[in-house]
């Protein structure tokens, strides 16, 4: 009945594979379903054929015995005896066998449990997995903030647009074009920003070309900010002597005598003879007797070309000037001088003509002889060099040391400096030349001779400011940077009275 036992056993909780043990469902044996009548016959008959197979091994194993019991003399063992050596070789037997099959089962065993532990390690990962994140939301588009439907859409910028709501920041029409240009994160068309953004010349009014890098090269004023192509600084385009501007082309300009170029809003308030130039004399004669500086000397003023100017420059032995080009001088030499006498009319080809000019002899009577300026510059730049060459004659007719050309020539610039402030405040009573002094300005009792300054006259005042600001020489720029810097910290009286006692600033 041991076959119906090892049926009967199959209903448990519990099997058994490989030495390891695992749980199975409860079932009763009235409730099985797993044998039938065939599979049962077939176990009585397998347990049948087992046991007539023990049988017959059983008896033929006495037979076997009975007859190895017999010696080779004729001796017949026992049956003890024949027990005894056959155990001893069952057991030796059983022992082989046994050494031999643990190792294939602790073989197999490991095998199945590495089997197993990837199983229930797939099973846990399989368990812990994350769910399905939910589907993105529908992409809104950065033009008009609506949804993005099915259709075309545009993606750039860091967004999605609609087609019809990407458009150009200067036309406001729909950019269609595969490229487009960006500025401060707006689109634009390519011709858009061409158009707004890339320079022009100021000179020719074409875009200014790339150059062999790629890169927009152009040239631009300091002050006035304008922009050309570098090709006009070698293409003889003309230049403004006065306020340096590049004349645009088809602009009309005024040819000088001596070769200078002058534009026709500087030409407004040029001054052109040596008797235009006498009230402007007279005012900063009057600035300065309000600095209480009055200059006692009659010094004559004289307004000259341009080669009558560097003839007296090469003459005089005294002073430092400016270069690339000397536009007033201080004379302390006894000289003949070419001086305009009558302002020049416009001719043909914007030329002057009929310019009358005669001969001066400048007699040596003190420590200064003339004071000698350009002419045909407007009435400020004009007015500026005057101020400083009668700084110059101040200082020498007042018996100031020979003294370094930053110490000379910054407080020169300084005093120019001053009348530049207030002629370009003095229609607002402004009263710079005090402020800047500490001393009374004679800017009211001349407000009434200068008249009302445009715009442009204005501007170019502050250009002439910025012009001596700006300055890089050691003795224009650097000289007019430590005297006005005295002058704002100690007054310009006492820079003077140090000036006079050290030679330097204080």
């Amino acid at each position: 009945m041991g076959w119906l036992k090892k049926i009967l056993k199959g209903s448990s909780n519990k099997g058994h594979y490989n030495d390891r043990y695992w749980d199975e469902p409860r079932q009763s044996v009235d409730n099985s379903s797993d044998f039938d009548g065939e599979e049962i016959e077939c176990a009585i008959a397998l347990s049948l054929s087992e046991v007539d197979y023990k049988g017959k091994k059983v008896m033929e194993d006495k037979s076997e015995s009975e007859e190895d019991s017999e010696d080779e003399d004729g001796c017949i063992r026992t049956p003890s005896e024949d027990d005894a050596c056959s155990a001893r070789a069952e057991s030796e037997d059983c022992e082989q066998i046994a050494i031999a099959q643990p190792d294939e089962n602790e073989k197999s065993s490991e095998a199945q449990l590495e089997d197993d532990e990837e199983l229930a390690r797939a099973i846990q990962e399989s368990l812990n997995l994350d769910p399905p994140p939910p589907p993105p939301p529908p992409p809104i588009c950065a033009g008009c903030n609506a949804e993005i439907g099915h259709g075309r859409y545009l993606s750039c910028m860091g967004g999605v647009w609609h087609p019809q709501c990407f458009r150009c920041h200067t036309c406001n029409q729909p950019i269609t074009d595969y490229e487009f240009s960006m500025s401060g994160n707006r689109p634009y068309h390519k011709t858009c920003y061409k158009e707004k953004h890339h320079p022009r010349c100021d000179v020719c009014d074409n875009y200014i070309p790339s150059n062999a890098a790629g890169l927009i090269e152009y040239r631009a004023h300091p002050f006035w900010m304008q922009k050309y192509c570098p090709s006009h600084e070698r293409d003889k385009t003309p230049r403004c002597c006065s306020c340096e501007r590049m004349e645009p082309r088809d602009t009309r300009y005024i040819l000088l005598d001596d070769g200078r170029k002058l534009c026709l809003e500087c030409l407004d308030s040029a001054i052109m003879d040596t008797h235009e130039c006498q009230p402007l004399y007279l005012e900063i004669q009057g600035f300065y007797d309000g600095l209480n500086m009055k200059v006692e000397q009659q010094v004559p003023l004289l307004l000259v070309e341009r080669p009558a100017l560097n003839d007296a420059m090469d003459v005089e032995k005294h002073g430092l000037h400016h270069l690339p080009e000397t536009r007033g001088l201080c004379l302390s030499e006894e000289q003949t001088v070419t001086t305009v006498l009558r302002r020049p009319r416009i001719g043909n080809g914007n030329r002057f003509i009929d310019m009358i000019t005669e001969p001066y002899r400048v007699t040596r009577r003190c420590e200064v002889t003339a004071i000698l300026i350009l002419y045909g510059l407007p009435r400020l730049l004009t007015g500026s060099i005057l101020a400083h060459e009668m700084m110059h004659a101040w200082l020498r007719l007042n018996g100031y040391p020979n003294l370094s050309p930053e110490v000379e020539e910054g407080i020169c610039q300084v005093l120019a400096h001053m009348w530049l402030d207030s002629e370009i405040y003095s229609s607002s009573g402004s009263d710079i030349a005090s402020s800047s002094s500490s001393t009374p300005s004679s800017s009211s009792n001349t407000s009434s001779k200068k008249g009302q300054r445009s715009d442009f006259e204005k501007k170019l005042g502050e250009f002439f400011k910025h012009q001596i600001e700006s300055d890089t020489s050691s003795a224009y720029g650097e000289g007019f940077r430590q005297g006005n810097q005295a002058v704002l910290k100690y007054g310009l009286r006492r820079t003077l009275d140090n000036i006079r006692m050290t030679g330097n600033f204080p």
